[in-house]
């Protein structure tokens, strides 16, 4: 048998597994965007035609990049200081990181509907205090998305870059101090640079989760701002319009992909998440 025969056999399960559950429904949805109603690429047309659609992608990418910028620099602060903390105190930091990924996504975008509500503890204690005479308007828009998808990525955008700062040479900043450079120096010149491609795993893995998100764009979101996965459920579900619906979901795949693509072109994709090389 071939030297590699062994590795093979114990990579087959998992790859019957992908093949069964994944990418053969994957084909069949591109093959109904092709097929429904009518053989062509009459859906494929309507993303230049539909204001509808456009609008969807628009408010898609435009939430999914504000989403990453603002979870990038929050998580950023985050690492750093989980970096720079004692033994005792990373633990502690590193738990408080972890909690809320064992949290249900939907019992954390309720309790930001709580918060944020026009009758919520938010509204109600700057009324309170005298800073606004109304209610804001803080759910069931795009801010609230916004907050309750950042809320959600954070720790996603914590984990690979605390991965590459814990492995950054602290002798360096020590050395670089020694030489006169000031803090700011040090941070700037020295561990900034080699943390970014941390902050860049960091990015592709929470830009690509947010383009596909659902729940909580769907309940901060109040059905009045849609993005592309619950556009989709809407024309699945509710109008029964498989064609178009199938049509925008392999426009989502096609776009994970090429952003990959292009990611990859760039950086060692494997080597940034770990694979070695």
């Amino acid at each position: 048998m071939p030297r590699n025969a062994g590795w093979w056999a114990l990579l087959m399960p998992a790859f019957l597994l992908l093949t069964v559950f994944y990418v053969a429904p994957i084909l069949q949805v591109l093959s109904i965007s092709f097929t429904e109603p009518e053989l062509g690429f009459g859906n494929y047309e309507r993303i230049l035609t539909n204001r509808s659609v456009q609008r969807t992608l628009m408010t898609t990418g435009r939430i999914a990049g504000i989403t990453t910028v603002l979870a990038l620099l929050l998580g950023y602060a985050v690492a750093y200081s989980v970096t720079m903390a004692s033994e005792r105190a990373r633990r502690w930091w590193i738990l408080c990181v972890l909690v809320p990924l064992w949290i249900s996504v939907l019992v954390r975008a309720f309790a930001w509907v709580t918060l944020l509500r026009r009758q919520g503890l938010i509204n109600d204690a700057l009324m309170g205090a005298g800073v606004i005479q109304e209610p804001l308007e803080l759910v069931w828009n795009e801010f609230g998305i916004i907050v309750g998808m950042v809320h959600y990525m954070v720790p996603y955008a914590v984990l690979p870059m605390l991965s590459t700062m814990r492995e950054i040479d602290p002798r360096l900043m020590t050395a670089a101090r020694g030489m006169g450079a000031s803090r700011w120096v040090v941070f700037s010149r020295v561990f900034l640079p080699l943390s970014l491609p941390g902050v860049v795993a960091a990015a592709v893995l929470v830009f690509i989760f947010s383009l596909g998100f659902y729940v909580t764009p769907a309940i901060l979101g109040g059905g009045k701002t849609l993005m592309v996965a619950e556009w989709i459920s809407v024309q699945i579900l509710d109008l029964i319009r498989w064609g178009f619906g199938t049509m925008m979901a392999t426009v989502l795949v096609v776009t994970i992909l090429v952003t990959l693509g292009g990611f990859s072109r760039v950086v060692n994709m494997r080597k940034l998440f770990g694979g070695g090389g």
